[in-house]
């Protein structure tokens, strides 16, 4: 097995295991406090923050208006699905109309 494949394959061990860790975690408590929840469904956008934000430090105005967008998203409640997406599609206009 080639090195390469070996990383892919561990990564992807470790990602399922993680994740089915927070998983059971989770499923042992019969009710989670309120603060628990909210940090939860934050999590969402503070990735997405997180992986746009370097391209912010790079970037110009488009980068700011995705940033801008997630953020306003974000405070207004909506999903992520929402956030990434309406983000993803200004970036693309703003990109191809600024050259």
């Amino acid at each position: 097995m080639s090195d390469t494949l070996f990383i892919i394959l561990a990564a992807a061990v470790v990602t399922y295991l993680t994740r089915c860790g927070g998983y059971f975690v989770l499923a042992r408590f019969t009710h989670l406090p309120q603060r628990v929840k909210a940090g939860l469904n934050a999590v969402p956008a503070a990735v997405l923050t997180a992986i746009i934000a370097p391209s912010v430090a790079r970037g110009g105005i488009p980068e700011l208006a995705a940033l801008a967008m997630v953020l306003l998203l974000t405070l207004a409640g909506r999903g992520s699905a929402t956030i990434f997406l309406s983000a993803a599609l200004l970036l693309i206009v703003l990109r191809a109309i600024m050259g």
